[in-house]
């Protein structure tokens, strides 16, 4: 019984068709631009302004150095440099406007953090009435508590969890970050800056081994309806010219 001789298959065959792709650099940057504008739609004459000051700036001083012709070659990549700078700025606002007032919003303002920080995603403290919470992130400053909600309330609940480390570790400092609008908050954009500009006091490995018996002590809490940290993210894309 004769049989039809089976298809080798290609070591090195295509990707389906329906494979998704992932955008380029150049539709990302459309995506954050447009996003931006969405958001701010000032952007594109600010960005010109910039651009066009750079080139300004150029030619005077190539005026003053008798060589227009170079700085004008030299000023034209800087000032779309520039540009860039200023929608990177603007994106990562218009970023953060998105999820601002959104259950977890200040739990994904800690995803912005660059390496070294030991971030919880999930709160660590939350009032199930009221869904204020409290995130935690560890790094070389000690462990820094960063509420939501209204500051008379998430107050009371970081005070409670910063009594309960300090217990835990007294030997670390605990910091409180209140985020928010309110006299004394720190909003949302700003989150990340004023926890990086907090003054070093543990050493790297410290840090290490005090995340380790945060994570081995600490239960984990059910998280109520509504809070979902991992769903309030911001597009990295418009944050990655941090």
């Amino acid at each position: 019984m004769s049989t039809s001789p089976q298809p080798k298959k290609r070591r090195f065959g295509r990707k389906p068709a329906d494979a998704p792709k992932k955008p380029g650099r150049f539709a990302q940057m459309k995506q954050v631009f447009t996003m931006t504008r969405r958001h701010d739609p000032m952007v594109v004459w600010v960005m010109l302004a910039v651009f066009l000051g750079v080139i300004a700036l150029a030619l005077v001083v190539g005026l003053l150095i008798n060589n227009i012709v170079t700085m004008v070659i030299i000023g034209i990549p800087l000032g779309v440099l520039a540009a860039l700078v200023v929608l990177s700025r603007k994106a990562e606002r218009a970023a953060f406007g998105q999820i601002e007032g959104q259950p977890g919003a200040a739990g994904a303002a800690l995803s912005t953090l660059k390496r070294g920080w030991i971030v919880e995603e999930q709160p660590v403290a939350v009032d199930p009435r009221t869904k204020d919470t409290v995130f935690r992130v560890v790094g070389r400053p000690g462990i820094v508590l960063v509420t939501e909600g209204p500051s008379h309330r998430a107050r009371r609940l970081a005070g409670t969890e910063q009594k309960r480390l300090t217990r835990l570790l007294p030997n670390v400092a605990v910091h409180v970050i209140e985020t928010g609008r309110e006299e004394g908050q720190v909003p949302l954009p700003k989150v990340s800056r004023a926890i990086t500009k907090l003054k070093p006091q543990l050493t790297r490995q410290e840090v290490g081994a005090v995340g380790k018996r945060l994570s081995s002590l600490a239960p984990r809490l059910p998280i109520p309806k509504g809070i979902d940290p991992t769903r309030a993210r911001p597009d990295r894309r418009a944050l990655r010219g941090r």
